[in-house]
């Protein structure tokens, strides 16, 4: 369910682009003003943001890097839940005014 929460938080946001929208994966592209209001609901979801210089575990290393994974800049938002895995990738733009969300479920 938490998928689809995030999911829902951010269509309900002005979206730059979206780029896909499927079961378990959805990325857009959203401006820093809307990304700033989904950040709270964010971690409300999902807890604390992880930075690419937390020492993360390798099973979690190996599930993002199929999506990226994190880099300087970058931030990781991931929580186990009975449902599975969800996580959100925020990469924001070297334009400072986007930035890309991943949710994905697995």
């Amino acid at each position: 369910m938490q998928f689809d929460d995030l999911r829902n938080e951010v269509k309900a946001l002005a979206i730059a682009d979206l780029r896909e929208d499927s079961d378990n994966y959805f990325e857009v592209v959203l401006i820093k003003e809307e990304l700033t209001k989904f950040i709270g609901r964010l971690e409300k979801i999902l807890g604390p943001a992880w930075s690419y210089k937390t020492k993360l575990s390798s099973d979690i290393e190996e599930t993002i890097k199929e999506f990226g994974g994190i880099k300087p800049g970058q931030t990781l938002y991931f929580a186990r839940l009975d449902t599975g895995i969800v996580f959100t990738l925020l990469w924001p733009w070297s334009d400072g005014k986007r930035a890309t969300v991943k949710i994905i479920k697995q």
